[in-house]
């Protein structure tokens, strides 16, 4: 999942581009969410890795958990949700397009 798939680009008057800024939605919660509590201390990324197969989806377990201000250390025996990524993607893609 690209989370800047839905970004426009745009222009200024000089020509220089750059992508508009993408809304995250609020991370609902769903039927398809899992858990998973930690037993050591983990990194956001590694668990994105792991789950998601993409590091780069280490935002939607810290939106969904509340985590990931300025650290992607995640606690020893810390309860998280797992999103579930295709309810994400349908999120990001209704936020932006309404917008």
């Amino acid at each position: 999942m690209n989370r800047y798939a839905e970004s426009k680009i745009i222009k200024n008057a000089n020509g220089k581009q750059r992508r508009s800024t993408i809304i995250l939605p609020n991370i609902q919660l769903s039927p398809n969410d899992t858990y998973i509590q930690t037993t050591t201390i983990e990194r956001l990324d590694l668990l994105a890795f792991d789950l998601y197969n993409d590091v780069t989806l280490w935002w939607v377990i810290a939106a969904a958990n509340g985590l990931g201000k300025g650290s992607l250390i995640v606690p020893q025996n810390t309860l998280l949700r797992i999103p579930d990524v295709s309810d994400i993607e349908a999120q990001i893609q209704k936020v932006n397009t309404s917008r």
